[in-house]
C-alpha cells in the first residue's frame, strides 16, 4: 500500500519529465509558409528539445528553462510540396503528420463572425455536400476567459469537411474557400468567435483603462449570462495563448454589441489592433466588416450609425480594409444577415489585392470624398467610383439633407457624373450638410459599377441624438 502512494505521490513529476505541445499544434495544421515560425511548450527544467520538420535537413534545439518552458524558431518552406511531419523530441517524441504549409488567418468577432452552417447560415448548409478539400483546415476554439493571459488553449486543427464545417465560422470558412482557389496554396482558419462580445473583451484589461473614454466603455458594458462584460477577458483566454504562432493576417467582424457608447469604438480598433500586432510582432493586415443594418429598435437614436461611422474612420488603420454589406441584409429584424458567403468572398478580395497583390478590378466600396454647394444643390463627390456609380432598383434613396437649422429632410438624390451625386429637397434652399443611410435600418441602392454598396456617411460634425 506504501509503495502505491509513492508511485501516485510521484507520478506527476514523470509526467512533467514528458515534452508536450500548446493545442494549437498538432497533426493536420497549417504553418504560415517561407516564415520562421515559433514552435514552443513544455518539459522538464533543462531537458534538451529538438525540433524538425521533414521539409528541411537541418535541426533546431533549445535547452528548457527554469520555469518548464522551452521556445524555438524553425523556417517553414514555400506552399505546394504536398504534406509534412513536425518531429519534436526530448524525453519523449512527439511526431504531427499531415502538416500543410500555407497562409493562416484568424477570425475574430462577435455572432456574425461565430454564427455556421449549425447555427442555420443557408449559404453554409449549402456547401456541406461539397465540403471536403484537404488543403482548408480549421481550428475552432471553444469560448475560454482568464484573468491573465494564457499560454494555452482547447482544440484541435481538423480537414474541412461536411462535419468539421457545420460548426466552423461561415464568413471565415468562405474567406478561406476563396483565397484557396485564387492562391492555389493551402488556407488555415483559427476562429476565435464570441457571439455578443464587447470589443474592450479583446483588448488587455491595463490598456482599456489607460484612457478615460474607454475605461468608461468598458465600466457601462450591459452585463448579460452569454458573453464577458470584463475588459481583456477573452484576450487572455482566446488571443493571448495564439500570439506566438505565425499568422498572415486577422479578421473583425463585430460592433453590434459596442451601440452602448459608440463613440469610444475608433479609438478602440486602434488599441486592439496595435496590441494584437505588438503581441505578434508582426504588422499583419486587418480586415473587417461594417456592422449591417438592423432594428435595434433603440430608445436613444444613432448608436448603430455612429458605430458604423466609426468604423469608417478606423479605415485609417494601417493595411487594413473594410467591407460594406448594406446590400446583403435579408431580414431588418434579424442582426445575423442570412448571406455570409458574399461577406467572405468581399474580405477575401480585399486580403488578394493589398495582401498577395492580385487585384482583379475595384474592390473598396464607394466612400465620400467631398461636398459642394450649388445654390440648392449639394453635390456629393466619391472616391472608387472611377468606373462610374449606379442606382439599383429605382431612385436613389437614403440621401437626407439639411440647411443652417440642422433639421434633416429626405432627399432627391441623382447620379451626375462619373462619381457625383447632386441632393436636392424642396424644403432646404441652402444646403450645409447631407446624410447617406445614416439610420439603424437604411436599404441604401447606391453603387458603384463594380457592384460595391456605398459607404453610410454623414458631411457633418453635429451632436447626435436627442
Amino acid at each position: 500500500m506504501k509503495k502505491l502512494f509513492l508511485l501516485l505521490l510521484l507520478s506527476p513529476l514523470f509526467a512533467v519529465a514528458d515534452v508536450y505541445l500548446p493545442a494549437i499544434f498538432s497533426s493536420n495544421m497549417v504553418l504560415q509558409q517561407q516564415a520562421n515560425v515559433t514552435v514552443w511548450g513544455w518539459a522538464q527544467p533543462g531537458e534538451r528539445v529538438t525540433v524538425s520538420g521533414s521539409w528541411q535537413s537541418e535541426t533546431v534545439s533549445v535547452v528548457t528553462n527554469e520555469n518548464a518552458v522551452w521556445k524555438l524558431t524553425i523556417a517553414t518552406t514555400k506552399a505546394g510540396g504536398g504534406s509534412y511531419t513536425l518531429t519534436i523530441q526530448g524525453r519523449n517524441r512527439i511526431v504531427l503528420e499531415n502538416v500543410l504549409m500555407g497562409e493562416v488567418w484568424l477570425c475574430a468577432g462577435q455572432s456574425n463572425m461565430e454564427w455556421s452552417a449549425d447555427h442555420g447560415v443557408k449559404d453554409a448548409k449549402a456547401e456541406l455536400p461539397t465540403a471536403y478539400n484537404a488543403n482548408i483546415r480549421f481550428f475552432k476554439m471553444p469560448k475560454l476567459t482568464a484573468e491573465t493571459p494564457q499560454t494555452d488553449a482547447k482544440g484541435t486543427w481538423t480537414i474541412c469537411d461536411s462535419l468539421t464545417l457545420k460548426r466552423f465560422s461561415a464568413v471565415g470558412y468562405f474567406f478561406g474557400k476563396k483565397l484557396n482557389q485564387s492562391l492555389n496554396v493551402p488556407i488555415g482558419l483559427i476562429d476565435v468567435a464570441w457571439g455578443g462580445s464587447y470589443i474592450e473583451s479583446w483588448i488587455p484589461e491595463h490598456l482599456v483603462n489607460l484612457f478615460p473614454n474607454t475605461r468608461t466603455s468598458a465600466e457601462t458594458m450591459i452585463p448579460s449570462k452569454g458573453w464577458p462584460r470584463q475588459a481583456g477577458y477573452i484576450y487572455n483566454g482566446m488571443v493571448a495563448p495564439l500570439t506566438p504562432f505565425a499568422i498572415a493576417g486577422a479578421l473583425w467582424y463585430q460592433g453590434e454589441s459596442n451601440r452602448h457608447y459608440p463613440s469610444t469604438y475608433y479609438q478602440l480598433m486602434h488599441l486592439m489592433v496595435d496590441t494584437w500586432r505588438g503581441a505578434w510582432q508582426k504588422d499583419f493586415p486587418f480586415y473587417y466588416v461594417q456592422i449591417a443594418p438592423f432594428n435595434y429598435r433603440d430608445t436613444t437614436e444613432f448608436k448603430a450609425p455612429a458605430v458604423r461611422e466609426m468604423q469608417t474612420r478606423a479605415m485609417d488603420i494601417p493595411k487594413s480594409g473594410m467591407v460594406v454589406i448594406t446590400d446583403l441584409v435579408d431580414d431588418l429584424n434579424n442582426i445575423h444577415p442570412a448571406y455570409k458567403k458574399e461577406v467572405g468572398n468581399r474580405l477575401a478580395v480585399w486580403a488578394l489585392a493589398e495582401t498577395y497583390h492580385q487585384k482583379n478590378g475595384n474592390y473598396k466600396s464607394p466612400q465620400y470624398k467631398s461636398l459642394q454647394v450649388d445654390g440648392a444643390k449639394a453635390i456629393v463627390s466619391f472616391d472608387h467610383a472611377e468606373s462610374g456609380l449606379a442606382a439599383k432598383g429605382g431612385p436613389l434613396t437614403e440621401f437626407e439633407v439639411a440647411g443652417a437649422d440642422r433639421v434633416f429632410y429626405k432627399a432627391q438624390a441623382r447620379i451626375v457624373k462619373n462619381n457625383a451625386v447632386e441632393v436636392t429637397s424642396e424644403k432646404v434652399s441652402q444646403p450645409v450638410a447631407v446624410r447617406f443611410a445614416f439610420r439603424d435600418t437604411p436599404v441604401p441602392n447606391l453603387f458603384n459599377k463594380e457592384g460595391l454598396p456605398a459607404i453610410p456617411f454623414r458631411t457633418d460634425d453635429w451632436k447626435l441624438g436627442k
